[in-house]
């Protein structure tokens, strides 16, 4: 349904002949502004068998309207960011765990283990974040806990209420050695 643009390396090009995108607020179905972030529907123009009018994604990604370096004038997307099924709200601000990921992995020291943790004080949503250090590396945890706080207010939009750096092999693990990585406590019924 799009294809990478051969000008650019941050998006791609809708087949716009065939399919006719939008990008919506996902908890309220409103279209969004062009370069707005939210979830992508799709309709189809050409298909016959099965059409498809305004079928939800799932996935999260911005569109531009108007000519590309390349030439080309069909809407272009931004690659894609998350998905909305992995989306948490918290403060009124979208958290996706795969940008809590990206952030933990731009800073040196950590590992790939890490817990996300959301909780409810009175009608305030509040977020921690904790994240093993490397094994058998002699770490500035109070450095490395600072860029990975300013890595994670750049990837949400957001100040985390709590970063904690701890020991490798702490953070608790299945018998098979995963690590659930979202703890939500909040009683959202």
């Amino acid at each position: 349904m799009a294809a990478q643009c051969e000008a650019r390396s941050d998006g791609m090009h809708v087949q716009s002949d065939h399919f006719y995108p939008e990008v919506i607020d996902p908890e309220t179905g409103n279209v969004l502004d062009d370069g707005e972030e939210g979830e992508l529907v799709l309709t189809t123009l050409t298909k016959e068998a099965l059409p498809l009018f305004r079928y939800r994604t799932g996935d999260i990604t911005a569109l531009h309207h108007g000519s590309c370096d390349c030439g080309r004038t069909t809407v272009r997307m931004d690659h894609v960011t998350g998905r909305t099924d992995d989306m948490l709200t918290v403060r009124g601000t979208n958290v996706f765990p795969s940008r809590i990921e990206t952030a933990i992995y731009a800073v040196d020291g950590l590992s790939s283990v890490y817990r996300i943790d959301v909780r409810r004080d009175g009608s305030l949503d509040t977020i921690e974040i904790t994240a093993e250090v490397e094994r058998d590396t002699d770490v500035d945890r109070e450095g490395v806990g600072e860029r990975l706080t300013e890595a994670l207010e750049t990837e949400l939009q957001l100040t985390p209420d709590g970063v904690r750096l701890v020991d490798p092999k702490t953070i608790e693990r299945t018998e098979v050695g995963k690590v659930k990585r979202l703890y939500d406590h909040r009683d959202l019924s």
